[in-house]
C-alpha cells in the first residue's frame, strides 16, 4: 500500500516539473521558421551604396548626407522591375541626416532586375510610376543610374551603384550695376525639361516658354558680376534652344532683356553665358564662354 502511495506522489511531482505547451506559440514559431524559409529560398537582401561619377564635392558626410557642388542631395528613389518590365517595389529616401540615407536596402527575389536609381536635391518632386517619370517643380543638380542585376543563393548582397549626372545647368554672369530699382529677373527658355523617364535616363515633361523668376537680394544691389543659375534634364547629346532673359523692377517695369540664340546643352556640362542685363536697351545676344566645364571622373 505504501509502494502505490510512493509512486502516485512521484507522478504528481514530475508532472508539476513540466512546462505546459501553449498552442499558440507553436503556430508562431512555425509561421517564423516558414518565413525565414521562404525568404532564404525566394530571395536575398542588398544594401546599395550609393556612389558616382561626379565632382569631388560629391561625398558622403558624418551623418550619411550626399552632396554634389557643395550642396546637400535630398532624395533618394530606388524601382525594382523584373525581366517583363513590371514595378515589383519601390523606395524613398527622403530623410539626409539619417544614417543610412544613400545606403538603401532591398529584398530582391532571385531572377533578373532592373533596378533605377534617382539622387537629386530637385524641388517638389511627383514620381509617375505609370508613366515612368520623375519631374520637379524646380529642378537642380540629379543623377541616375539603371543597374540590372541577376539574383542567385551565392549573389553578394553588397552592391555599390554608380550614378552619372543628368541634368545641364544654364549659368548667366550680369556684367553691369544692378541698380537699386531692379527686383527680379526672368529666365524664359524656349524648350525645358523638367523631369526624367527613369527607365531610359532621357529628359521628359518638357515645358515651352516657361519662366523662372529669381527675386533679387538687396545685398546684389549696386553690385556687378552676379549670377543666375537654371538646372534642366537633359540628353548626352548636344541640343540648342533659345533663352529669353530680362531684368524687372517691383511694379514689373522691363529696365533691360537680352537674348540667346541656339544656346547649346549637353547632360553634365554647364552653358556659360556673360554679358549685360540691367542696362542693355531691347534685346541683345550674349557671348557664350568658350571654357565649358569639365566633367568629373573620378571615384572614390
Amino acid at each position: 500500500m505504501k509502494k502505490c502511495v510512493f509512486f502516485a506522489l512521484a507522478v504528481m511531482v514530475l508532472a508539476s516539473c513540466e512546462k505546459a505547451i501553449d498552442p499558440l506559440e507553436i503556430q508562431q514559431q512555425q509561421t517564423s521558421n516558414s518565413y525565414e524559409s521562404e525568404q532564404a529560398v525566394n530571395g536575398k537582401k542588398f544594401t546599395f551604396t550609393v556612389k558616382g561619377d561626379f565632382s569631388d564635392e560629391w561625398k558622403p558626410v558624418s551623418r550619411g548626407y550626399l552632396s554634389s557642388d557643395g550642396k546637400d542631395l535630398t532624395d533618394v528613389w530606388v524601382l525594382d522591375y523584373d525581366a517583363d518590365g513590371h514595378l515589383l517595389q519601390q523606395l524613398h529616401q527622403n530623410d539626409n541626416t539619417a544614417e543610412d540615407f544613400g545606403k538603401p536596402v532591398m529584398n530582391l527575389a532571385y531572377g533578373a532586375h532592373q533596378v533605377y536609381f534617382i539622387a537629386s536635391r530637385g524641388v517638389g518632386p511627383v514620381l509617375d510610376t505609370d508613366a515612368h517619370t520623375l519631374k520637379f517643380g524646380s529642378v537642380r543638380d540629379t543623377f541616375w543610374k539603371r543597374y540590372d542585376v541577376s539574383v542567385v543563393a551565392t549573389s553578394n548582397g553588397n552592391r555599390a551603384v554608380t550614378l552619372d549626372r543628368v541634368v545641364t545647368k544654364l549659368r548667366l554672369t550680369f556684367t553691369d550695376e544692378v541698380p537699386a530699382t531692379a527686383n527680379s529677373i526672368s529666365i524664359i527658355p524656349h524648350t525645358w525639361y523638367y523631369g526624367l523617364d527613369y527607365t531610359t535616363g532621357q529628359p521628359a515633361s518638357a515645358q515651352t516658354d516657361a519662366a523662372t523668376v529669381i527675386t533679387i537680394p538687396d545685398a546684389s544691389k549696386g553690385q556687378t558680376g552676379i549670377q543666375a543659375s537654371l538646372f534642366g534634364f537633359s540628353t548626352a547629346a548636344e541640343w540648342n534652344t533659345d533663352v529669353v532673359i530680362s531684368s524687372r523692377t517691383a511694379t514689373d517695369a522691363v529696365l533691360g532683356s537680352a537674348t540667346i540664340t541656339a544656346a547649346p546643352f549637353k547632360a553634365n556640362r554647364v552653358s556659360d553665358y556673360q554679358g549685360p542685363l540691367f542696362s542693355a536697351g531691347g534685346s541683345m545676344s550674349l557671348s557664350l564662354n568658350g571654357e565649358w566645364e569639365d566633367s568629373y571622373q573620378g571615384t572614390w
